[in-house]
């Protein structure tokens, strides 16, 4: 880790955005340990089982056909941020063309570090990754990512058992592949709704409705992949659950409020959301039906729906 360097690339950001991303790159991995990625024979079969073991189980209690990516990778921090630098290009594009400032090279330096800081923070906590966002532009070479140091860093905070946890890192993982591949039309959904609301922000404004049909989808997202990590996983994971959520809840001030900044709080509601009104229609209807609502965008549950599962059922299955 090279503080002094990360600085450096920060504070010389350049070019005509409002952000420089090559620095924001250099500065993110200049202040992030990379972690260790040699792995053994012993981890790279058990990364492929579980990846093929989580696809069997997830397409049989789905009852939904999917396709996982191409690539799988095993990554350390400096590849993941790498990875995911573009997305934050494409996502924040329409303010940096709508912007203005009154002193441009002092908001680029401003935004460049903020934005390294950002990944950086993330960086050091994501576990694995399936982004939709790659789906929505079209790329061919989105994959599935596993960040290696981190799910044994957290493993070890955890004390508990690494191969264990890595594995469940891997089904929650395919669990949110399945449901991009169960409908192709999502990831358009996701990005246009995000576009819409970052256009609005660009401009002054704020765009409710975008950013709540944003927030119910991704409510949807998330709770359904906790149906099916309920009921496809080998085993119980109630104390993964519980001791992540006491980590996150941990931490010194500055990572509580990062997190509160990035609304990775508001991620945990989105899981316990989600996950109660999916349990619900499982437990009347079936999973079969829970998974109608990635048939097409009408399907999705509005809001007051989310709390009301029995409306969505009465309208759609």
């Amino acid at each position: 880790m090279d503080l002094y360097r990360s600085v450096r690339a920060v504070t010389n950001a350049s070019g005509t955005g409002f952000v420089d991303w090559a620095a924001v790159a250099e500065a993110a991995k200049a202040s992030t340990p990379p972690g260790d990625l040699t792995l053994t024979q012993e981890e790279r079969t058990g990364y492929a089982t579980d990846v093929r073991d989580a696809r069997r189980e997830v397409r049989r209690v789905a009852e939904v056909e999917f396709d996982l990516p191409d690539t799988v990778e095993v990554q350390n921090r400096h590849h993941w941020i790498d990875a995911n630098v573009a997305t934050f290009e494409r996502v924040m594009r329409p303010i940096e063309e709508k912007g203005g400032s009154f002193f441009p090279g002092v908001a680029r330096v401003v935004n460049t570090g903020t934005m390294a800081f950002m990944l950086s923070f993330l960086g050091k906590n994501v576990l694995g990754q399936y982004d939709p966002l790659l789906l929505a532009e079209g790329d061919p070479d989105h994959s599935l990512y596993f960040v290696r140091p981190n799910i044994q860093k957290v493993a070890a905070m955890l004390d508990v058992d690494y191969p264990r946890f890595r594995r469940w890192i891997a089904f929650h993982e395919v669990t949110h592949a399945a449901e991009f591949g169960a409908a192709p039309w999502l990831s358009g959904y996701l990005e246009q709704r995000m576009e819409e609301g970052v256009d609005t922000l660009a401009e002054g404004g704020f765009d409710r409705h975008s950013f709540q049909e944003l927030d119910t989808a991704m409510t949807a997202v998330e709770g359904y992949a906790e149906l099916l990590m309920d009921r496809a996983f080998d085993d119980d994971y109630e104390d993964l659950r519980r001791k992540l959520d006491e980590r996150r809840q941990g931490g010194g001030p500055l990572a509580r409020l990062v997190r509160r900044a990035l609304g990775l709080g508001l991620k945990r509601r989105q899981y316990e959301r989600g996950a109660a009104f999916f349990e619900a229609v499982a437990d009347a209807r079936g999973v079969a039906a829970a998974s109608k609502v990635w048939e097409r965008p009408e399907n999705l549950p509005t809001d007051d729906e989310l709390d009301h599962p029995e409306q969505w059922m009465r309208r759609v299955v």
